[in-house]
């Protein structure tokens, strides 16, 4: 514990007490806003074969590009791990307030914890990886909510054309892309599809329902399409006192097949709260305590297969999105397996 308390604080006095606002810049042909985000983290685990870490987690500059009301753009790059890797990038066409096309790379139509910003969520990772854990059916890893629809393609970054819009209490999005994730061409004539529809049942309240095909090629080499299906609710807002989150997520296990080829079943639930309380320092300017609890089955068919994921963590704000924290990743198999846990602390820098 006074290892963690050391390098929290080392962490701490690293980050400036204030950051300067995005900057806008006018090129021969748009006014260009830049930003960007950079995430560093220390992970350890229990898994004996696994080793602790100092890494930089993201490292990514926003360019958000307005050449007129009809047509926007959004470049950024990704340089984390010292390689570069394209993030969202995309042009979008404003229509409408109702209705707006967005052509590139972004995040698929599907998953309330996805579609959340890491600059936003309190959790350090979505998935609540356990460095050393892989014994997830298909999927591999932890058996976790994000885990799940992101590596079975219905969550995450991929490439092609989505559509979103509101009127009133109701907003929407779909997206038609190619089911191959983030920077990886098409293997298949067959496309894939997700839609997601937001009800604003109160000032504070929000549901949402959505639902996917993920296209994939089959042992025999042909196309096969996966379902999956979510429902989600938002309660509060970041930053803002309690906020709540909680979905529900199934579908097609495409990864896991049996003796005759056949998918499984998976089920995932998750719910995340975190209650911000404002401080009056200088230098620490809120605290957020959080928890996360959720389930993971990649096989509904059989017993014992799935694990519980339990994060309790701490942020500490110090302006804004520029903050430090930690997460404590318990992760429990079903069938008798062994816990195991990882704990991770991160800093969060926005500009």
């Amino acid at each position: 514990m006074n290892r963690f308390f050391a390098l929290a604080a080392g962490l701490a006095l690293a980050l400036p007490v204030t950051l300067s606002g995005q900057t806008e810049i006018t090129s021969r042909a748009a006014t260009i806003r830049i930003g960007g985000r950079v995430h560093y983290q220390y992970s350890t685990s229990s898994v004996a074969a696994a080793e602790q870490d100092f890494f930089f987690r993201r490292v990514r500059f926003i360019a958000d590009i307005k050449f007129n009301d009809f047509l926007e753009a959004r470049v950024q790059p990704d340089f984390a791990g010292g390689e570069t890797e394209l993030q969202d990038v995309y042009a979008r066409l404003n229509f409408s307030d109702r209705f707006r096309v967005s052509l590139g790379q972004f995040k698929r139509s599907f998953d309330l914890f996805e579609l959340s910003s890491s600059t936003d969520l309190s959790l350090i990772e979505r998935d609540g990886r356990v460095e050393g854990v892989s014994g997830c059916a298909g999927v591999g890893g932890a058996c976790t909510y994000s885990r799940l629809t992101e590596k079975l393609g219905f969550a995450g970054r991929d490439q092609g054309i989505r559509i979103d819009g509101s009127s009133g209490r109701v907003s929407y999005e779909a997206s038609i892309t190619n089911g191959t994730g983030i920077n990886v061409a098409d293997e298949n004539d067959a496309k894939s599809v997700a839609g997601r529809v937001t009800f604003d049942a109160s000032e504070k309240v929000k549901v949402s329902g959505q639902l996917a095909v993920h296209d994939y090629l089959n042992p025999g080499d042909s196309v096969s399409y996966a379902t999956g299906w979510s429902a989600d609710v938002d309660y509060g807002g970041w930053r803002d006192g309690l906020h709540f989150q909680a979905a529900v997520s199934g579908g097609t296990n495409w990864e896991n097949l049996d003796a005759a080829d056949t998918p499984s079943d998976f089920l995932a639930v998750q719910a995340v709260a975190s209650y911000y309380h404002p401080l009056a320092g200088a230098r620490v300017v809120g605290v957020e305590p959080l928890l996360r609890v959720g389930t993971g089955d990649p096989d509904t068919a059989f017993d014992d297969d799935g694990a519980l994921l339990v994060t309790p963590g701490v942020m500490f704000y110090f302006s804004g999105k520029n903050k430090i924290g930690a997460n404590f990743d318990y992760y429990r198999p079903q069938g008798g397996g062994d816990s195991e846990y990882s704990l991770k602390i991160q800093t969060f820098l926005y500009f």
